[in-house]
């Protein structure tokens, strides 16, 4: 798996201090980001918080569900993308999305979600369901279904709803879950060079549930985000055992 020189000096900073890879220690959310290669260039990623993100690819700029406030993305590039994967105020915050929309920002939301738009945004958005694909300059997006399974945890995130994205990404594919539980169409998924992954109860899912999925699937790398109350170092053990090939990234979501 190619990584660039950060990755490669944290991974091996970790080594030289007897420090496995389920004990990366976390880089603050302002720390430079981190860097994946790519077919011509490089993907960073920019952790802000909980499910909050920055990601920028060869030829774009992505947020990915900006909240709280913009703040929050000082020192950031503008964006020219913003993903949102549904209507919960820790995703989806139209305050955030008005201070920090450009001129020439596109958005890409669930159907759901579009409906909420004030109308100025509205014209700046495309809406896809599960299933569905768009383009934005060179990132093809797909939706791909993200739900609760267990009876009781319905009532967050019904099926049919709510996106997780898969982006394909100058040769690499990228999986941002969204909020969703250990679901079939996760495990099912192949060739992910970077998978963002919650647990969090109730919302989503329990340790055991992300790490089986992500043993599964097998990312390249995978960070768990949106985790808030669950133990990200427990999650870095359970896949390290089960599937060694994957690296897991602990990033400053919430410093």
């Amino acid at each position: 798996m190619d990584f660039t020189r950060r990755e490669s000096l944290k991974f091996g900073l970790a080594g030289a201090a007897g420090i496995g890879l389920t004990t990366i220690m976390p880089f603050t959310a302002r720390a430079a980001p981190d860097g994946y290669k790519t077919e011509t260039g490089e993907i960073q990623v920019s952790p802000i918080s909980h499910a909050s993100f920055v990601m920028t690819v060869p030829g774009l700029v992505i947020y990915n569900d900006p909240v709280g406030g913009k703040a929050l993305y000082e020192g950031q590039p503008a964006p020219q993308l913003i993903l949102i994967t549904h209507e919960h105020g820790d995703h989806f915050d139209p305050e955030t999305l008005a201070a920090i929309v450009g001129a020439d920002t596109k958005l890409v939301t669930n159907p759901s979600v579009f409906e909420k738009l004030p109308e100025d945004l509205k014209a700046k958005a495309t809406a896809i369901a599960n299933g569905e694909t768009t383009t934005v300059g060179p990132v093809e997006i797909r939706a791909i279904p993200a739900y609760n399974t267990t009876e009781d945890r319905k009532k967050y995130h019904p099926q049919g709803r709510d996106n997780g994205y898969v982006l394909s990404v100058d040769g690499r594919n990228v999986y941002i879950a969204g909020d969703t539980e250990d679901i079939p169409e996760m495990r099912a998924l192949k060739d992910i060079y970077i998978a963002f992954v919650p647990m969090n109860l109730p919302y989503t899912m329990d340790v055991t549930q992300a790490s089986s999925a992500v043993a599964e699937f097998k990312p390249a790398f995978v960070y768990p985000y949106h985790y808030k109350g669950s133990d990200p170092q427990m999650f870095a053990e359970k896949v390290t055992e089960a599937a060694p090939e994957t690296k897991v990234v602990q990033g400053g979501w919430y410093s």
